[in-house]
């Protein structure tokens, strides 16, 4: 399957990315990987992602600016929150059978601005579901899109042909492709992923103002606390940006969330057992039939759990073992609060194969490994 889809990426001679951060630089990686003959240019303000980009042979040339080079593209990715910004100046810039598209988690708005623009007919809205809590392009990886949803919108002046193609190619990169309306999308993604990232962020707030001067809550809090907190650590610029402009979905998700709470808090007030269990079995329920095995809005974590000897250089011993089959660690760490019976040691890496093999390579040294459901 991998060599059908370089084929198909083969065809596409000329491809510009503007914004080389994590979505942007995950792009020119995939791309580079599967095709590495597609020619690739980029746009950011950042020179050191410029730099970094071409020193590892991703890109061939980089701009800090919208350069002439980019009316030879077959595509043109916008991978920035200003992106919008930059319509009519790319105006100048699209060829005749140019697809011009965006990596955006609000689809209407920017829909809109195109329509504005004059530009319909160039464009397809795009989303992949996907990424990470870090940002920039030193975090980017070749494998961030892979089987992972990605959604396209589009509005009717674009052409079947041109959607078909642009179809064709995000699955060439490894993706699912999903197409829905642009309203749809946002009401979707306001649901499973920018509310998550309110409530996540919120319970985070929450906990520091209830945290004693000793910080004991910081230093107790372990897995569950943890897991549903991690992507409060993303971009606050970005979240700040994406809730301004899909502020009409996210408030009636918000709406009804807030319904929610108010109904489970009345059954713990009354100690309604049969409700209070019918809340987390209906919970769980749901939870346990999502295809976990592809990545969704919230970003994948590719981590396991092991013993951890108790003798001087436990970890450096693990580490070294892993370091020796050129297994790449992403985070490591001591977990002091056990919320499982076993597994001390957290183990987190940057992509699933590398996952996989080091759950079988510390087997073999006879670790006891384990993995959160």
């Amino acid at each position: 399957m991998q060599a059908q889809w370089g084929e198909f990426c083969m065809k596409i001679t000329k491809i510009g990315i503007i914004g080389l951060g994590l979505i942007g630089g995950s792009l020119a990686k995939t791309i580079h990987r599967i095709s590495p003959q597609t020619e690739l240019i980029a746009c950011d303000t950042d020179p050191r992602a410029l730099l970094l980009a071409m020193e590892e042979g991703v890109i061939s040339r980089g701009y800090d600016h919208v350069h002439q080079d980019f009316s030879q593209c077959r595509y043109i990715f916008l991978c920035t929150p200003t992106g919008k910004n930059l319509l009519h100046t790319l105006c100048g810039f699209l060829c005749e059978d140019c697809i011009l598209t965006d990596t955006g988690s609000v689809k209407s708005n920017i829909h809109e601005e195109i329509e504005r623009a004059g530009l319909s007919s160039y464009f397809i809205g795009g989303h992949p579901m996907a990424g990470s809590e870090k940002s920039g392009y030193a975090n980017a990886t070749a494998y961030l899109f892979e089987n992972a949803y990605y959604i396209i919108t589009h509005g009717a002046g674009i052409q079947d042909a041109l959607l078909t193609e642009y179809k064709d190619f995000i699955h060439s990169l490894g993706c699912i492709p999903l197409i829905m309306e642009p309203k749809e999308h946002d009401y979707a993604t306001a649901a499973v992923s920018h509310l998550p990232h309110i409530l996540a962020s919120s319970l985070v707030n929450l906990v520091a103002s209830l945290d004693n001067p000793a910080g004991q809550m910081k230093s107790i809090a372990a897995g569950g606390f943890l897991d549903i907190t991690r992507i409060a650590s993303s971009s606050p610029a970005m979240w700040k940006e994406i809730c301004i402009a899909n502020q009409e979905q996210i408030f009636i998700l918000l709406e009804a969330f807030i319904q929610s709470l108010s109904s489970i808090k009345e059954k713990i007030s009354q100690s309604a057992q049969e409700p209070i269990l019918d809340f987390f079995q209906q919970a769980k329920d749901y939870r346990d039939s999502l295809p976990l095995g592809k990545t969704g809005p919230i970003p994948a974590v590719y981590e396991l759990y092991c013993d951890l000897v108790d003798e001087a250089g436990g970890i450096a011993t693990i580490a070294t073992i892993l370091a020796a089959q050129q297994i790449n660690i992403k985070n490591i760490g001591i977990i002091h609060n056990r919320e499982f019976a076993e597994g001390v040691l957290r183990i987190e890496f940057y992509d699933e194969p590398a996952l996989t093999k080091a759950i079988g390579l510390l087997k073999k040294h006879h670790y006891a490994v384990f993995l959160r459901s």
